[in-house]
């Protein structure tokens, strides 16, 4: 995430938080009083948001000194120390909650993306986040789940077409839906931004078989995403297409081109191995950004 737009989160977050001041420590801590807090963490995980973390602080009060030993991907577990920050306890008071709240929930994405993940290694399945993400935090949120290994999908709606049911039934069919997108695509690029446009991926989502059959039939979808398949009829889908391919020697102007398969629907991570072992590229998985459970840790005076 790009610096300048951190900054103004992280201005909002102490906005909401202190507004006119935090009256409980101004009451009972002396201005020019100094001291430390260290970063302990309570749980075991992946470790997200330190680098987060340094801006909050830097933003708040530049005259803090971050002393770091555990770094952003760290597997951490209880009583490791992330780092110490030693400065006014003023300023180390009103910085704990707004940096816990963000390490905390990025830490929670990042380890539950590596459990998913670490469940298919070895099948040279990836998982996927989604778009669902908490407002003004996708960027932290999917940034977490690199950190933990998963791998992002488009970050919003402008830089990946992705056609999925409504758009399908909405334009009148998949051939509709996909020839549209490839028509956008080309006129886009004519107009400017030609290597953006050229290069953005086009997705489909797939209800059945017959919509498989008439993606395919295209040669337009550089991905196809089987929606609420069950693991069986996933496995059938991934042979379906791979038949294909090899049928067909030549689509859109691309020699021997593969399609992406990616699965998504209702996939846990009880489930996730037996879709990732059908031979699928992708297994995409909201409960990444939407469902997890936040790394305890805390910040405490360094007596």
């Amino acid at each position: 995430m790009e610096k300048q737009e951190l900054r103004k989160l992280i201005a909002i977050w102490f906005e909401e938080d202190i507004r006119d001041g935090d009256h409980t420590s101004l009451s009972c801590i002396p201005a020019t009083q100094t001291g430390c807090q260290q970063l302990i963490i309570k749980d075991t995980g992946v470790l997200a948001g330190v680098e987060v973390a340094k801006e909050i602080i830097d933003y708040f009060d530049p005259d803090c000194r971050v002393e770091q030993y555990l770094h952003d991907g760290d597997h951490v577990k209880p009583g490791d120390i992330a780092f110490k920050v030693y400065g006014r306890e003023l300023s180390l008071l009103q910085i704990e909650r707004t940096m816990l709240n963000i390490m905390q929930r990025m830490s929670g994405v990042a380890t539950t993306a590596h459990r998913y993940q670490s469940l298919i290694e070895d099948t040279g399945c990836h998982v996927l986040d989604t778009r669902k993400t908490t407002p003004g935090l996708r960027y932290l949120e999917k940034e977490a789940v690199a950190l933990g290994g998963g791998m992002n999908h488009r970050i919003g709606l402008f830089d990946m077409i992705l056609l999925k049911d409504n758009h399908v039934d909405f334009a009148g069919g998949i051939t509709n839906a996909l020839t549209r997108a490839r028509d956008y695509l080309k006129a886009k690029a004519a107009e400017g931004q030609t290597e953006r446009f050229l290069n953005m991926k086009i997705e489909i989502e797939v209800r059945n078989f017959d919509e498989i059959r008439e993606a395919l039939a295209t040669g337009i979808p550089d991905r196809i995403m089987l929606d609420n398949f069950t693991p069986e009829k996933t496995g059938e889908a991934v042979r379906l297409i791979r038949e294909f391919e090899k049928k067909t020697p030549s689509l859109e102007g691309k020699a021997g081109k593969r399609f992406e398969i990616e699965s998504s629907g209702g996939i846990t991570i009880d489930t996730i191995r037996s879709y990732a072992e059908q031979g699928v590229d992708f297994v995409s998985v909201g409960a990444l950004t939407h469902s997890y459970k936040s790394l305890d840790m805390s910040f405490k005076a360094v007596k």
